[in-house]
């Protein structure tokens, strides 16, 4: 059915106008009901009949305005029914009709009032001030007034109005209603502060980095106006529907009178078809699909992109940002055998923190990681894009590429090694030297997402056919992805208008989805059925141009857009298949007589009532069954990942130990060995004996699987071996010292280790993903 509401008349004065016209016709039907109950029929058919006029001159004149619009719809049965009702007296089955009208309207109001929350949330947390430092002074100043560079001060429950970065300190924001993260998040000094974010915390200072037309909260703004103006394609089935439901509602009418000669039977067959649940259900549940992907981070523009969401048979993505996280991390270490390997990363990172180059910032963050305590440098001069020297703890320390430090250093043996070392396809190399001399090297990539190959399984298992890679890095790169992520195909090297070209490409076998980040994305985001901008770190140009916009920086919310997707469809075609059914079986036994018009108004009324109450299961969940489930809590999972990350200083102790085991003096060598024993003993071990004692049989518990997580225990079995392995290998020296054998020994059980833990670490953390609470 078309309704006119943005074109409503002028006196009905939109949705206060509805309320209005449904409080009158709902004082008429009272008014009737009590003088007819007082022996006054005259009065109470002459308040029926007010009452239906009034709802019915209405509605004339918004179906008139809407034929004027060359838009046609299912109004019009309502329309005759109402004015059939008056013609033929009945007036209660009239007035029944007109609250019938009215009451659908506002429950449906009512419902995407409902299901609008998360968005229309967003747009009444814009902040409208901002408090400035000027000439020493706080001022509060309208945010349009706010300038890149300017200091801001935010006070505790404010809502951040620019995008910017945090002076000094600590910063706790809540970003629930950006992300949908329940949990506060912790910003440090440097670090950056997005708009839209809620200070949790105490009071804080930042400094803009842009205007706030311009921040990252403005442009979800300005995504969330243009969800709520857009119209679902599968809404317009009612339109297309229209014509062909009014001709099988005539002709059923006309019949009935004709073969009965009792015109009532013709009214009672136009009541029930009025108005057909195929208007009311389906907005209702794709704008409640819209709202449950807003609650999960995902912007979703409108319903037709949540509809095409459902039909997606292949899907392009993008490499940097997408399939890997866009940003450089530590992934490799290597020290002189003299210095401790988190020295030098604690020296390094310590110089750093002055730099605002993207891979000193990545430094800084694997050392913060690692909990090592950095420290002011001093004397720092920084050669833009090549390296940084200064003074840390009275060491003269330089840190940059190859070519910057080769100047400041002598040659070595060790240099000469790391040279080589350091000539590896798809890392960048920083190296950091004291004091004139190549103290170590660090490898940093931009690494698989953890959930990107539980992302694509879950994918296909969503009905996509095809998964296909498009980037601009180089084609070893992209290819060796495919090997391993089982990719349909894999195109690299491309230009904006290439991706584009791809997505035209791919659409000869159905309905194609774009994901990127970037703005060489946008082309092809703007191109594809559905373009996916994962918009947490995203580039502005690359979320104006998706459909859908994941604001929360994890792929797996696209699989969760999906599966929302896909039930809200459903349950909008469910809630239409069974109101016309029920409306239809309605209609027949009416133009047998079996029903009078009153009946039958007030049968359509309940039978609304049930579609649109079945289209609002589309706000929760499916059901699960009876069975138990496993699911864990958000911030379960961030503690569950927060204890991962506290142990990677001893995983990466179990490396380095292993690459300077041949080159240390036999009693350095027996204390190295010594300290890695207590060091696994006391914190490794541990770990792995709570993860099996507490939260595998919890797990298994949800699960109602005694054997769940089994392989998971295996392996914490087998790391306990190694280490028990290395512990008789270590009480094994004898008198003379080790032997080469026995140094080889324990750095074969040193690699295996190393190499088990990293994989069992990973392993746990896709399950645990997997396993979070929707």
């Amino acid at each position: 059915m078309t309704r006119s509401r943005n074109f409503a008349p002028i006196w009905q004065g939109g949705e206060l106008g509805k309320r209005l016209l449904l409080a009158l016709i709902a004082v008429a039907m009272l008014a009737g009901a009590v003088t007819w109950l007082a022996g006054r029929p005259d009065l109470s058919a002459a308040s029926w009949a007010a009452g239906a006029a009034v709802i019915l001159a209405s509605l004339l004149t918004e179906i008139a305005i809407s034929l004027g619009r060359k838009e046609f719809g299912l109004d019009l049965i309502a329309a005759l029914a109402m004015a059939g009702a008056l013609i033929l007296g009945e007036y209660l089955t009239g007035t029944i009709v007109a609250l019938m009208y009215t009451g659908g309207e506002a429950l449906e109001d009512f419902a995407q009032r409902r299901a609008r929350r998360e968005l229309t949330a967003l747009l009444n947390r814009v902040p409208r001030t901002a408090v400035r430092y000027a000439d020493g002074q706080l001022q509060e100043v309208s945010i349009e007034e706010l300038n890149p560079g300017d200091r801001i001060l935010i006070r505790r429950g404010e809502v951040v109005p620019v995008d910017g970065s945090l002076m000094d300190g600590i910063a706790v924001l809540d970003e629930s209603a950006l992300t949908g993260e329940a949990m506060p998040i912790r910003r440090r000094s440097g670090e950056p502060v997005t708009s839209g974010t809620t200070n949790a915390g105490d009071a804080f200072e930042m400094v803009a980095s842009s205007a706030a037309s311009d921040s990252t909260y403005a442009a979800i703004v300005r995504l969330v106006e243009a969800a709520k103006a857009a119209k679902a394609p599968i809404v317009r089935l009612a339109d297309r529907y229209a014509l062909g439901f009014l001709a099988v509602t005539l002709l059923l009418a006309g019949g009935a009178w004709a073969i009965s000669g009792e015109p009532v039977r013709a009214l009672a067959v136009l009541v029930i078809a009025t108005p057909c649940p195929l208007i009311l259900a389906v907005p209702v549940a794709i704008i409640a699909g819209v709202s449950r992907c807003a609650g999960k981070g995902v912007l979703v523009k409108g319903g037709g992109a949540l509809e095409m969401l459902a039909r997606i048979k292949t899907v392009i993505l993008d490499k940097t940002g997408t399939i890997t996280d866009g940003r450089a991390h530590l992934i490799e270490l290597k020290s002189r055998t003299d210095l401790d390997p988190m020295e030098v990363l604690r020296l390094a990172a310590s110089l750093d923190q002055g730099s605002h180059h993207v891979i000193a910032r990545a430094l800084v963050a694997a050392a913060r990681e690692r909990g090592l305590q950095l420290v002011a440098p001093s004397g720092t001069r920084e050669s833009a894009g090549s390296g940084v020297s200064g003074n840390i703890d009275g060491h003269e320390i330089a840190v940059g590429g190859w070519d910057f430090i080769s100047e400041r250093i002598d040659e070595t043996a060790f240099s000469r090694d790391i040279r080589t070392w350091i000539r590896r396809d798809g890392v960048v190399s920083v190296l950091a030297a004291m004091d004139g001399v190549l103290a170590g090297a660090f490898l940093l990539a931009d690494e698989v997402r953890p959930e990107a190959g539980s992302v694509l399984r879950q994918l296909r298992e969503a009905g996509v056919e095809r998964i296909v890679l498009a980037t601009g890095d180089r084609t070893e790169l992209a290819e060796s992805l495919q090997s391993f992520l089982r990719l349909d195909n894999v195109a690299a090297e491309l230009k904006p208008e290439d991706k584009t070209r791809i997505v035209e490409a791919e659409r000869a076998a159905g309905p194609v989805m774009m994901v990127g980040d970037g703005v060489n994305d946008a082309p092809a985001l703007a191109a594809a059925d559905v373009g996916v901008a994962m918009g947490a770190r995203g580039a502005a140009a690359s979320s104006e141009a998706a459909d859908v916009v994941i604001l929360v920086d994890r792929l797996d919310r696209l699989v969760s857009a999906i599966r929302i997707a896909h039930r809200s469809r459903g349950i909008a075609l469910q809630s239409v298949y069974m109101g016309m059914a029920l409306s239809a079986a309605g209609m027949i036994a009416a133009a047998f007589g079996y029903l009078t018009p009153v009946q039958g108004a007030l049968l359509q009324e309940a039978i609304d009532i049930v579609a649109i109450l079945n289209a609002l299961r589309a706000l929760g969940g499916p059901m699960r069954g009876w069975g138990k489930t496993t699911r864990l809590e958000h911030a379960e999972l961030l503690k569950l990942e927060a204890e991962h990350r506290a142990l990677m200083d001893v995983v990466d102790e179990i490396r380095h130990t292993s690459a300077r085991i041949q080159d240390l003096p036999e009693d350095e060598f027996r204390n190295q060995i010594a300290e890695l024993d207590a060091l696994l003993r006391h914190r490794l071990l541990p770990h792995e004996q709570q993860d099996d004692e507490e939260v595998y049989p919890r797990l298994r518990r949800q699960a109602g699987a005694p054997d769940a997580l089994a392989g998971m225990s295996r392996t914490h079995m087998e790391i306990q071996r190694q280490v028990q392995s290395l512990t008789l290998l270590r009480q094994a020296f004898g008198e003379h010292g080790s032997s080469p054998a026995h140094r080889y020994e324990i750095q074969r059980l040193l690699h295996g280790l190393e190499a088990i833990t990293r994989l069992h670490f990973a392993q746990e953390l896709e399950i645990y993903r997997s396993l979070e609470h929707e």
